[in-house]
Parts: structure tokens; sequence; C-alpha cells
């Protein structure tokens, strides 16, 4: 296929990439075509001017453009005619009745031109294949000996007209390669104008699918900017939840220390009225708890069995006189202590809730575990 010379559409030139398809090489150029139609266009002048120069034909012939030639590069049959002349090539209309008498088969030509609407383009036989040259298309056609009988029928059904080229064409290296072997033809080629429009659709989806990819890759990056901005909100909120239960824990702890000054202050001045020495007041504390412990072993032990009273130390912030709710732990009294347990505890199981969503639930197994009645169980006497 390489071999086979295939001219391309360039502009109005149809013609002349016709020939020279037909030809296999670069035989006929615009110039030489543009020539041959003015020598046309003079022998039609002449011939109109024998009737007389002054004829109202011959000033209309001259008014009218050229019916040989045009400014895009279009040239009539008649062009080509003459031009293949020069080769010895006569062009014969394939549905004459002159022709169709001959009944000759399609496949024992050489090759055919085709025209439709001012577009020409050449069948020619290379080697024992048939080939579509169209200048429309992106390379040689390959057309199968069964097909050329339909594919001439089917042109001539769209309005073509179709001429026989009579002759010996030059030789060519296509149609002497092509004589040893045959070729085959997966694809068939596209027309110009399907494979640029292709080309566009294939660079407009190109340029869809990056666009779509941008704004993929933006919206991921706006996604995983929102997600870091929620775990940074998330880790804030946790931590203001722990410093508000840290600075609920130290309130109730103040208010607890608080309660415990106040009942301290108010046993003082009760035995500081009495202007007694630290000495004796130290020695009538220590009378009272003995006789405090005495009473509690005699209900313990009805048979009147006293053990050796132990003796507890003394302490600095006050004794228990008359409130027997005061304990020896700085004047905190049990029911406080028991406040202040169950405040730590509740605090405390909020702190675990608050952790447990981050940390696995086996790490506040013994916070879980915490009780505060146990613990005042210790506290009490």
């Amino acid at each position: 296929m390489e071999s086979i010379f295939h001219e391309k559409q360039e502009g109005s030139l149809c013609a002349q990439h016709c020939l020279n398809n037909l030809l296999q090489g670069e035989y006929f150029s615009p110039v030489e075509l543009s020539s041959i139609a003015h020598q046309l266009d003079e022998e039609e002048r002449m011939r109109m001017a024998e009737g007389g120069v002054t004829s109202e034909d011959y000033r209309t012939f001259l008014q009218q453009p050229s019916g040989n030639m045009d400014d895009s590069g279009f040239f009539s049959i008649q062009v080509i005619s003459n031009a293949l002349k020069v080769w010895g090539l006569e062009l014969i209309l394939f549905n004459s009745p002159e022709y169709q008498r001959l009944r000759i088969d399609p496949i024992n030509e050489r090759s055919f031109i085709c025209n439709y609407k001012e577009h020409w383009f050449t069948v020619r036989k290379l080697g024992k294949q048939w080939f579509n040259l169209n200048s429309l298309l992106t390379g040689p056609e390959l057309i199968s000996d069964t097909y050329l009988a339909l594919f001439l029928a089917q042109l001539q059904q769209e309005g073509y007209s179709i001429f026989v080229v009579k002759g010996d064409l030059p030789d060519c290296e296509a149609d002497q390669l092509l004589q040893m072997i045959r070729v085959q033809q997966m694809h068939r080629p596209k027309l110009i104008g399907e494979e640029l429009a292709q080309l566009k659709e294939q660079r407009a989806q190109k340029t869809d699918l990056e666009r779509v990819l941008e704004a993929n890759d933006g919206s991921a990056m706006l996604d995983e900017d929102e997600e870091d901005l929620q775990r940074a909100l998330a880790l804030s909120r946790q931590e203001i939840d722990m410093e508000d239960e840290e600075a609920d824990l130290r309130r109730a702890i103040q208010l607890s220390m608080q309660g415990s000054s106040r009942s301290i202050s108010q046993d003082i001045p009760q035995t500081s009225g009495t202007n007694l020495t630290s000495e004796e007041l130290r020695k009538r504390r220590e009378a009272y708890f003995e006789k405090q412990q005495q009473q509690q072993q005699q209900q313990q032990d009805p048979l009147g069995h006293l053990s050796h009273p132990c003796e507890r130390p003394a302490t600095s912030s006050g004794a228990r006189g008359s409130d027997p709710e005061l304990s020896l732990y700085g004047g905190v009294t049990e029911r406080r202590c028991l406040l202040l347990l169950h405040i730590l505890y509740l605090a405390t199981q909020r702190m675990v809730g608050r952790l447990a969503a981050s940390a696995p639930p086996e790490s506040f197994s013994e916070m879980r575990s915490f009780r505060p009645h146990l613990l005042a169980q210790d506290l009490r006497f």
C-alpha cells in the first residue's frame, strides 16, 4: 500500500489529484492545467467569433466567466480529457449506449474517472487488484473484484458521471509490485473531513477529561481540608470538655474544703472561749477519746472483757467534741467526705466516657470499677 501514489485533497484541485493518481505520479500541476484551460477558452472564443465579433452572442460569451476553470482550482472534463490526450488516453462515458452495447465487464478495464458536482476521483487497477484513489480519503481503498460492479452502480445511483479510460497507462512501481503480491486491508480509510472531526472530538474529550480530573482533584483537596478541619474541631472540643471537667472537679474540691474550714472555724471558738492552755486542751481531748473508746469496747464485749485501748495520735485540727460526725481527717465530716467522693466519682466517669472514644476500653477498667461507698467504708470509725 505504501508504494501506491495517492494525492490528498488540497483546496479544489481535485482534477489535478485525479489525473496524478490515475497516472501514479506528479504529472500535472495547477499551472499546466490552467494553461490547457486557457487554450480551450481561446478555441471557444475563436469559434464564437466566426459568427461575427459584433454579434450579441459573442459579446455575451466574452462577459461570461470561463467554463473550463475557476479561481478555486476547478477544471472541466474538457481540460482533463485534453490532458490525457498527451499520454494517448481517451475518455468514454461508462453509461453511454455505445459503451453499453460493447458489454464489457468492468473488471476487464484498467481505470475509471468519476465526477459528481465538480469533484473528480480515480478508480484504478494496480496489479491484480482494484483501488479507490479518491483524494478525499486518507489513503487508497481496496475494492474486491466482486464489489467493483456494485461500487460503480452505487456511484451512478448517487448521480456520478463515470468515464472509462481507454489506452495504455504509463508504467508505475505500484503496478509492477502488485503484479507479484496481493495486499489485504484490515480497516477502510476514513474521509479527511471525518478524520479531522474525529481528531477534534478526541481533543474535546481530552480537554473535558482534563477539566473533570482537575475539578475532582480540587474537590478532593477541599474534602481533605474539610476532614482535617473537622478532626481539629473535634479534638479542640474534646480538650475543652476535659478542661471543663477538670475545672468542675477543682471547683467541687474547693467547695468541699470551704465547707470543712467553716465547720472547723465553728468548733475552735467553743474550745478557745474557756481560756484553757494547749496542754490542758490536749489532756481533755485524750481523756474524751479514751472514754469514747472504752464505751465502744463495752458495747462490743457484753461480758466486760476490756482490751487495752489503742492510742490515736492527737490532731491539730480540733477534737470531735460534741459533734459525733466529725472525723480525725482534718475536721472533715463523714457526710462531706462521702459527698466529695461522689462528686469525684461522677467527674471521673465523665472523663472515662470521653477518653473511651479514643482509647481501648480495657485501659479504663480499673477506673470504671471505682466505687466511692467502698472507700467511704474504710474512712468510717
